[in-house]
């Protein structure tokens, strides 16, 4: 069934208003996992949202929710980072400073960073790097499992290689992967429109136990006529979170839409993994246009509580 909303838009200001926690005595709110799956978000959806130290946690807990697929620059920023923008909005002399601070940086900020994340009951069980493969430096590679390793993250989000190409990157993908065993840190491959249901039955997860799906089903419902749950029930064992958002077929124009009114089976998905009894994190990915009345918080609260509902 789905909600209104415009109605629960008003309860959703309410809660953000209140500071809404994920383990809050007051409130009686003791984190977003429904019925054993966990309903997260990538920080990626506060992309809208002013940037600033601590902010990004606050978002959080203002969408009601308690495990996060964290950007690396949220976090980076936090532990003291050169950066006040979005990477994708730095300049070159940015970008080289961001780099250069990164060989030099105290991991111990990071893991402070951390126990205030821990203080208020939220949890990343994965950090996403923009660049990570075989091609960086040791102290490159280094750095951001040691990150995603003070963050208690168990994975690093990367995009899929090239699936028409995925052969060629074997030597790349196998150094990776070494360090990934060295950590004991996954690495969880994204997808957007590039794979189709036969991509992962080539080479790349044979290559190493260390390498996962990061699932995302509402790009494959977007790329594809095959049924995304079929998906998700052949991959089960290898998928290490899955990323959640609404959109329509190539039929219906690949639109991204609120929950609940896109083509993509989260209510089939949310069942399935309730019956099974998977709990990998469905991570909430606000891609849809926002209402003017609203903001990103907001947004993401209405879909939590979508898939809450959905859940049962």
């Amino acid at each position: 069934m789905d909600i209104s909303r415009r109605n629960f838009l008003g309860a959703t200001a309410a809660f953000a208003a209140f500071g809404g926690c994920a383990t809050c005595p007051c409130c009686g709110n003791k984190g977003s996992v429904y019925a054993g799956v966990p309903v997260g978000v990538i920080t990626y959806s506060y992309r809208t949202m002013p940037t600033g130290v601590g902010k990004t946690l606050g978002y959080v807990l203002g969408s009601g929710l308690s495990t996060i697929e964290l950007m690396s620059n949220d976090v980076e920023i936090d532990a003291g980072a050169p950066m006040n923008k979005l990477p994708w909005k730095m300049n070159k002399e940015e970008r080289a400073a961001l780099a250069q601070w990164r060989l030099t940086a105290d991991i111990r900020r990071f893991e402070e960073v951390r126990a205030k994340y821990d203080a208020a009951g939220v949890k990343a069980h994965i950090v996403k790097f923009g660049e990570i493969d075989g091609s960086l430096s040791d102290a490159e590679l280094d750095y951001r499992f040691k990150v995603a390793r003070a963050m208690g993250a168990g994975a690093i989000t990367r995009e899929v290689p090239d699936p028409k190409n995925i052969a060629k990157t074997e030597a790349n993908m196998k150094r990776l992967a070494a360090f990934a065993k060295k950590w004991d840190v996954k690495i969880a491959f994204h997808n957007h429109l590039q794979i189709d249901d036969k991509t992962y039955d080539g080479p790349l997860l044979d290559w190493s136990d260390q390498f996962m799906i990061n699932f995302d089903i509402g790009h494959f419902t977007a790329a594809n006529d095959t049924d995304p749950l079929a998906m998700v029930k052949k991959y089960h064992d290898r998928i290490y979170s899955i990323h959640v958002k609404d959109r329509t077929s190539k039929a219906h124009g690949q639109k991204n839409l609120p929950f609940g009114t896109g083509d993509t089976p989260l209510t089939g998905l949310f069942q399935l993994m309730k019956k099974e009894g998977w709990t990998q994190p469905c991570d909430i990915e606000l891609e849809y246009a926002i209402p003017a009345d609203s903001d990103a918080v907001k947004e993401v609260n209405i879909s939590r509580e979508y898939c809450r509902q959905q859940i049962g």
